[in-house]
């Protein structure tokens, strides 16, 4: 799978906020959500310092 970028994502969003998708359950709604989940996830990750979790002391 082809994972998206921070910045995709956050692209994705701007074109979603700029397009006025309502949250109606429309099939874009339905995907803006995802890409906003999607985005959050990814925001999450990248901030995470892998060097905290050295000897098991954090479980991904």
């Amino acid at each position: 799978m082809n994972d998206f970028t921070l910045d995709e994502l956050n692209t994705l969003i701007a074109v979603f906020e700029k397009a006025g998708i309502a949250e109606d359950g429309s099939a874009e709604a339905v995907m803006f959500s995802r890409v906003k989940a999607a985005q959050a996830e990814r925001a999450e990750l990248e901030s995470m310092d892998f060097d905290d979790c050295l000897g098991g002391a954090c479980k991904l």
